[in-house]
């Protein structure tokens, strides 16, 4: 593949650079309104992000994952930026650390949903999809 028909990826996070590649060849990413896919010259898009992954492929079968949670995606000039409430890269994740972040929320959620408290309880979803989130890219 030249050179010229790859995309350069970042993904940011208030904390700082998760994740950067210069030679992209596709990234999928799940927005607000689904699947989306990226390939060099692509029409320029803005998109609000689920808690998913993005997985970011090479021309030569390779593949990156990232636990993203929440966020947008913005592309243009063959540059895709992610900018994540967090983000963590497939080898970053702690598994034991997100079981028991997953166990934790769905504790909270249900004493939360016995109690009908639904700002409570939106919170405890989200945090359990993100924990979700990180172990299923974790063992992908």
């Amino acid at each position: 593949m030249a050179d010229n028909s790859v995309l350069t990826i970042s993904i940011v996070t208030p904390d700082g650079m998760v994740y950067q590649n210069d030679q992209a060849y596709l990234v999928i990413v799940k927005t607000k309104t689904g699947e989306l896919g990226i390939m060099h010259d692509h029409l320029p898009v803005i998109a609000s992000l689920e808690v998913d992954e993005a997985r970011v492929k090479y021309d030569n079968g390779k593949e990156d994952e990232i636990a993203v949670n929440g966020g947008f995606v913005e592309f243009s000039n063959n540059v895709l930026t992610i900018i994540a409430d967090s983000a963590e890269k497939q080898g970053d994740i702690d598994v034991e650390r997100a079981e028991r972040a997953r166990d934790r929320a769905q504790q909270r959620l249900q004493e939360a949903q016995s109690k009908h408290d639904n700002k409570t309880i939106t919170r405890d979803q989200i945090a359990l999809q993100r924990a979700i989130n990180r172990i299923h890219v974790a063992r992908h």
